[in-house]
C-alpha cells in the first residue's frame, strides 16, 4: 500500500448530483446521450467547500481474483478514525462502506456526516470508505474495451472486498483490525447495497453484519416497475401531466404526417430522424426522481424544477399547429425539455448526433474518460434493469414507441465483441438472483428501503416479495414516503433530520450495538 494525499468535499455540489444520477439508473438507449448534456451543462463553480479531510490509502488487489494473470492494480479506500476508541471495553467494528458504481471520493458525506460517522460514533468503530474496481482511480486496465471490463463483474468486484477485510493493514494503526478477529459492518446503497447483501451471505466469516439500504438484489430484463412506482408516488399533479403529454405524444407520432413532423418541432426536435429517438428523450427529467432527497444540501432538485415548470393541471388547450390542439400540459413540458435538453444540443452537432441512438459510432469511445461505459457493461453482462413501458392497461410514463429491443440496444452498439470476451445476448441475470433474490437473507443482515424507491421493486421490500419480521437479528425496516437509501446520508446536527430519518438512524445504531454484544472472535 501506498500514502496519497487528498481532500475530500464532505458535501455534493449540484454538478456531483448530476454525474451520480447517471449511475445506477436503468440503462437505455438515451443513457450515453443523456450523460453528455448534462456534462456540457455542468457549473465548475458548484463546488462545495470541503468541511473535513480523510487521508486515501491504496490496497493491492490482483486483476483476477480466481485466475493468476500476473496483474495486479491499486484499489482505493478513505480511513475516517475520528471516533475510534481501541481502548473501548465493548467490541470496535470497522464499519465499512461500498463506493459503488462511481468515484469511493463522492461517497464523502456518507463517511463526514451520515452512516459511516453516526455508526462509529456510537461504537468507537473505525470508518472506511472502499472504492469498486474500475471505478474513480481504481482503474485496473488501460482502456474500457470489451476485453478490457470482462473483469468487471460482481464476482470479481466481491472477491475484493473480501481480500480487503482479511488482509488490509491500516497505516498508523498498529493493532490488527483484519477480520474475522474484528467485526466488519459492511455497508452499502443501491447496487452497493446489493453488494452488502451478498457479502453477508457468500463471506459471513469476514463480515459479521451488513446494512443493505435500497438494496437491488434481484436483477430483471424487463424491469418496467421502475417507473411504475414513479408513477404511483412521485406528486401527481406532475405526474398526471406527464401522462397527458405522453399520450398526446404517442397519438401524434402514430398518426405521422403534420402531426408527427408538428410535435416533433414543437419539442425542438424536428431534425430527429426516428420517432422513438424523439419520444424516449422525453422521459429524460423524471429519472432524476430518484435523486431527490430529505436533504435539500443533498438532493438533486430537477424533479422537482421540472414539475414547477409544469405547473397546475388545467383544461386549457394549445394551438402547436393549423388544426392541431394540445393539452397546455405539453406546451409547459416542451418548453422544460427546451431550456434543459434541446438547447444543450448546438452546432456544429446535429440533432442525430445528440438525441439518436441508431449510430454505434457514437458509442465507439473506449478510453478510461469514457465512465458511462462502467454501468453500462454491469448493466449489459449481469444486472440488465432495462425499463420498457408497462404492460397495456398501465398507465405508462413512457412512450409506448419504447421496447424492450430498443432500449437494450446500447448493449450490443456499446461493447462489439472482443477477441476474448462477448457481451451476452440478454444480461444473466440469474448469476445475481441465484445469491437470493427477494428471499435473500441471513442473521445480522438489514434490508431498508423507502417506499417510494423506484428501485424497491428489485428489493426484498418488492410487492411482489414475501412479506418478514422485523427483528433485532433482521431488521426490515420500511420507510413511508422515502426514496432512494434516505438513511445513508445525515446532518452535522442530527436534531434538525426529519423525524423519520432520526428514527431509521436511531435503530440503525441500537441494532448495531446489539449484534456486536454478541461478537466473539474465534479461538
Amino acid at each position: 500500500m501506498k500514502l496519497l494525499t487528498a481532500t475530500v468535499l464532505a458535501s455534493v455540489a449540484l454538478a456531483n448530483h448530476w454525474q451520480l444520477a447517471v449511475a445506477t439508473q436503468p440503462f437505455r438507449a438515451q443513457s450515453v446521450n443523456i450523460a453528455r448534456l448534462l456534462a456540457n451543462s455542468q457549473n465548475a463553480n458548484d463546488a462545495v467547500e470541503a468541511q473535513a479531510t480523510f487521508p486515501v490509502y491504496t490496497f493491492t488487489q490482483p486483476l483476477d481474483h480466481f485466475t493468476d494473470t500476473g496483474h495486479t492494480f491499486e484499489q482505493r479506500y478513505w480511513v475516517s478514525a475520528r471516533h475510534y476508541n481501541p481502548n473501548a471495553t465493548t467490541p470496535v467494528p470497522v464499519i465499512v462502506l461500498d463506493g459503488g458504481e462511481g468515484a469511493g471520493d463522492r461517497r464523502f458525506p456518507f463517511l463526514d456526516t451520515g452512516i459511516v460517522d453516526i455508526l462509529t460514533k456510537a461504537t468507537g468503530g473505525l470508518g472506511v470508505v472502499l472504492e469498486h474496481r474500475y471505478y474513480g482511480q481504481s482503474i485496473p486496465v488501460q482502456n474500457f474495451t470489451t476485453d478490457s471490463l470482462r473483469w468487471l463483474n460482481n464476482e470479481q468486484a466481491l472477491a475484493d472486498s473480501a481480500n480487503f477485510i482479511a488482509n488490509v493493514k491500516f497505516p498508523g494503526i498498529d493493532t490488527d483490525l483484519t477480520a474475522p478477529n474484528t467485526p466488519w459492518i459492511y455497508y452499502g446503497g443501491s447496487y452497493a447495497g446489493a453488494r452488502a447483501a451478498h457479502m453477508r451471505v457468500l463471506y459471513p466469516e469476514l463480515v459479521y453484519g451488513a446494512i443493505a439500504s435500497s438494496a437491488v438484489t434481484v436483477a430483471t430484463i424487463d424491469n418496467w416497475r421502475y417507473s411504475d412506482i414513479i408513477r404511483r408516488f412521485a406528486p401527481q399533479d406532475c405526474i398526471k401531466q406527464i401522462l397527458t403529454t405522453m399520450r398526446t405524444v404517442d397519438e401524434l407520432l402514430l398518426k405521422g404526417g403534420k402531426h408527427r413532423d408538428a410535435i416533433k418541432q414543437f419539442f425542438g426536435m424536428g431534425a430527429v430522424t426516428h420517432d422513438v429517438d424523439f419520444a424516449s428523450m422525453l422521459d429524460s427529467p423524471f429519472w432524476t426522481w430518484q435523486n431527490t432527497n430529505w436533504d435539500a444540501g443533498y438532493g438533486d432538485p430537477r424533479f422537482f424544477a421540472f414539475c414547477d415548470d409544469l405547473g397546475e393541471p388545467d383544461d386549457k388547450e394549445v394551438k402547436i399547429a393549423s388544426g392541431i390542439k394540445v393539452n397546455s400540459a405539453l406546451a409547459r413540458f416542451a418548453a422544460h425539455m427546451n431550456k434543459t435538453y434541446v438547447s444543450q444540443c448546438v452546432p456544429p452537432q446535429t440533432q442525430d448526433e445528440c438525441f439518436g441512438t441508431f449510430n454505434p459510432g457514437q458509442y465507439s469511445k473506449d478510453d478510461i474518460s469514457q465512465s458511462w461505459r462502467l454501468w453500462g457493461f454491469q448493466v449489459c453482462t449481469q444486472w440488465a434493469y432495462f425499463d420498457p413501458p408497462p404492460p397495456v392497461g398501465i398507465p405508462s410514463l413512457r412512450s409506448r414507441l419504447i421496447t424492450l429491443e430498443y432500449d437494450s440496444k446500447a448493449c450490443r452498439l456499446a461493447y462489439p465483441p472482443g477477441e476474448h470476451f462477448q457481451v451476452p445476448v440478454l444480461p444473466d441475470v440469474e448469476s445475481v438472483n441465484r445469491l437470493g433474490g427477494f428471499d435473500i437473507a441471513a442473521d445480522r443482515l438489514a434490508f431498508i428501503d423507502g417506499e417510494a424507491d423506484p428501485w424497491r421493486s428489485n428489493t426484498p421490500h418488492a410487492d411482489e416479495a414475501k412479506p418478514r419480521a422485523d427483528t433485532t437479528l433482521r431488521p426490515f425496516k420500511y420507510l413511508p414516503g422515502a426514496v432512494h437509501h434516505w438513511d445513508e446520508n445525515g446532518l452535522s446536527d442530527p436534531s434538525a433530520e426529519p423525524p423519520l430519518i432520526q428514527q431509521i438512524h436511531k435503530q440503525q445504531v441500537d441494532f448495531v450495538k446489539a449484534w456486536l454484544k454478541d461478537f466473539k472472535p474465534p479461538q
